[in-house]
């Protein structure tokens, strides 16, 4: 059962603001990991190219488009298509597919994940109908960043930001928690970060270890420290979109509700069809909210009326997003 979590002075500020901004509602984003192929190498991430063990698969546009109909179907209007740095999808690639879903689903959002590409292809991508993209920089301090993502630097990264925000995309960003060789002084400057690249969505989660990488053996990031984090960001980005997101649920049993009761208000139930989804393996124990049938949707509406919240499948646009488009 969706429970609060404890009453600190800190989570309950966190939350007031959070009820203030956005009332009680929790957005429902329908999750679509439509490839795990990826041309990177990152040391944290199971999906890693040099992770020989992950069964390897990448949905063509007919299996897309009969989730994206699943999820229409059951009332959901922002749909999230995540994926590795895959060479397969090319920027052409998925704006034919955003614009046939677009085509048949006009008044809903769509949000690609998909890492670090050209700006031309950001341009492309918002030409064609992507309305948000989600690109986190996992750590604020360089050398970490180039180690971890093996050589990537971090000014790549916050280039890639800078032109998605140029390019007339809400922007999503946010942080890993608790990676090997993070620091106190990292952790705060991961705040800050958010802070000052001023995010429409910001994503954090616990790092957690995959036996398959090279970090096997480094202890998992705090859970605690998780909620504490989001609090914070809640305070410091108050118009944002904050998911609960599933490495939460997956490192604690009631991560994802710790996560929404410290000012977190969205929700990403996964929509990847049944057959690929054990196989976009992240981290070990991954576990989603699944949405295969209408019940499972009311089953999470339920939980969330019991803890005084509700379930809301609107577009969901941040605050802080239509402020932007209202100034222009």
């Amino acid at each position: 059962m969706l429970r609060r979590a404890s009453g600190t002075p800190l989570i309950d500020q966190a939350d007031l603001v959070r009820k203030n901004r956005y009332g009680d509602g929790v957005w429902i984003r329908g999750l679509l990991e439509f490839t795990n192929r990826c041309r990177q190498n990152c040391l944290y991430c199971g999906l890693r190219r040099d992770n020989r063990r992950v069964r390897r698969y990448s949905l063509d546009e007919e299996e897309i488009l009969a989730s994206v109909d699943l999820g229409y179907q059951t009332g959901i209007r922002t749909f999230v298509l995540q994926g590795g740095e895959d060479p397969a999808w090319s920027a052409s690639r998925l704006c034919r597919t955003v614009e046939v879903i677009k085509g048949r689903a006009p008044e809903a959002a769509v949000t690609l994940s998909c890492g670090i590409m050209e700006r031309e292809d950001y341009r492309a991508l918002a030409s064609a109908g992507t309305d948000r993209y989600l690109l986190r920089f996992e750590t604020c301090d360089g050398e970490l960043h180039r180690r971890l993502r093996d050589g990537v630097s971090l000014s790549e990264r916050l280039k890639a930001l800078i032109d998605l925000r140029e390019a007339g995309i809400e922007l999503g960003s946010g942080f890993m928690v608790g990676l090997p060789g993070e620091t106190e002084k990292i952790s705060q400057g991961n705040l800050a970060l958010c802070r000052d690249l001023d995010l429409d969505m910001v994503g954090i989660g616990p790092f957690i270890a995959n036996p398959e990488t090279p970090l096997a053996h480094c202890p998992s990031g705090s859970m605690e420290e998780t909620v504490r984090l989001t609090a914070m960001l809640r305070l410091m980005l108050p118009d944002a979109n904050i998911p609960a997101t599933t490495a939460a649920g997956s490192l604690s049993p009631g991560g994802r509700e710790a996560m929404l009761a410290a000012g977190a208000n969205v929700l990403m139930p996964n929509i990847t069809p049944p057959r690929y989804r054990d196989h976009y393996r992240l981290y070990p124990g991954k576990t989603a909210l699944k949405l295969d049938h209408l019940p499972e949707l009311d089953s999470i509406s339920e939980t969330l009326i019991k803890a005084g919240r509700r379930m809301d499948m609107g577009k969901g646009d941040s605050i802080s997003w239509k402020r932007r488009v209202e100034s222009i």
